[in-house]
Formats: structure tokens, sequence, C-alpha cells
């Protein structure tokens, strides 16, 4: 099996101000590509995984990155490392989106345990590590990863797509 990622961030911003005579403009233009080949390495991955999730409301849904995860092809994942982290919540959405680690088992893709990145309807939470470290998932101890339903009232709908290695 082979292994290819490509993906592309730009924003283009333009700031103007109108004064009497003339209009100062500040224009902005950020372009980032990133990549992934085939492999464990610096700028390598071998494993991906996507799915579109609904979390009820006020509850928890917890991926498990070792081992209970089906890859695309059939068989069974198990990410030792992660590479990259994608989650689109549904702009039709009501309430945010907590891409959280979970106090127990969570794998540390934030600093500490329980911190939480909210995502808003329609919002997006992009990380990336194209280092050969990427982050680390151990299985039992460090292999968790779960989405927040963050208020009550109405369920969350979210696409996540997960990229990393196997080695």
């Amino acid at each position: 099996m082979a292994f290819r990622l490509q993906s592309f961030f730009e924003l283009e911003a333009e700031l103007t101000s109108p004064l009497d005579l003339t209009t100062p403009t500040a224009a902005l233009r950020v372009a980032r590509q990133f990549a992934l080949a085939q492999g464990t390495g610096v700028g390598q991955a071998d494993l991906m995984w996507s799915d579109q999730r609904t979390v009820a409301a006020s509850a928890t849904d917890t991926v498990d990155l070792a081992g209970s995860l089906s890859a695309p092809l059939g068989g069974t994942l198990t990410f030792l490392r992660i590479k990259m982290l994608a989650v689109f919540p549904a702009p039709g959405n009501t309430n945010n989106l907590l891409v959280q680690r979970p106090a127990t088992n969570g794998v540390p893709l934030f600093s500490a345990v329980s911190a939480n990145m909210p995502v808003p309807p329609g919002g997006a939470f992009l990380w990336y590590a194209p280092s050969a470290a990427g982050v680390a998932v151990t299985a039992g101890t460090g292999d968790l990863i779960d989405f927040v339903n963050a208020a009550a009232g109405t369920p969350v709908t979210y696409d996540v797509v997960i990229v990393g290695a196997s080695a």
C-alpha cells in the first residue's frame, strides 16, 4: 500500500481605510502546503482514518487510536504517532465541539490533561506535525482523543481526519 497526502492552506485578506485624499491598504497573503509521503519518518505517514460522527447533547465521543479503528481498505489501524488532526464541525450545529485530551489515557496532543480547543459550528481545527516524532500514541496509556459536545439540547455532527504512522 502507498500513502501520499497534500493539503493546502491559503489566506488572503485586505484592510483598507478610506481617507479624504487616499485609501491606504494593507494586504496579507499566507499560503502553506502540507505534504506527507509514504513512510514513518520526517515528512512521512502511512496511516489515515476519517469519519463523520455525531455526539449526543452533553456527551463525549472517545476515539481510540490504538487498535479500535477500521482502516479504509480493511483491517485494523494502530497509530503509534499522529502527524495531522483535522476537525470540521457541521455549520448547522448549535453547540461547540471540544477537541480534548481525556483525563485518563489521553494522547498528549495538548500539554495538560482535560485541556481542549473549542471549535464552533462551521469552524475548523487543524494540527500538523511533519516531524518523525509527531505525537506519540501509547496503547492503554495515551491512545484516546475526546470530542465533546459542549452543551445540552442538540447533537453535534463533525468530520474528522487523523493521519499518522505505524512506527
